[in-house]
């Protein structure tokens, strides 16, 4: 499991590679012409930045508010999709 620290320290392509593997999806978004996907990895938030010519990865410290990391999102995130069904 990578710490916080050692995240931050992998090369881009690396970093792209463990939240391919090992991240969840939590929402999308888009901001300007950027498209934000929220990863959750290993206990840790997790942005990735998709441009058209470039891609940005930004990581929040475990310490981050959650609710503060999720508000950007809020709109878009339907809590059904969370809520079971079967009760």
């Amino acid at each position: 499991m990578l710490e916080y620290s050692m995240f931050e320290r992998l090369p881009f392509r690396s970093q792209a590679e463990s939240l391919a593997k090992d991240g969840t999806i939590l929402a999308q978004r888009t901001y300007k012409e950027w498209q934000v996907t929220l990863y959750s990895l290993n206990g840790l938030f997790v942005e990735l930045w998709a441009g058209k010519e470039a891609q940005v990865i930004s990581t929040f410290k475990k310490t981050a508010n959650a609710v503060a990391v999720l508000d950007p999102y809020i709109d878009d995130i339907d809590v059904q999709d969370f809520m079971d069904t079967d009760m």
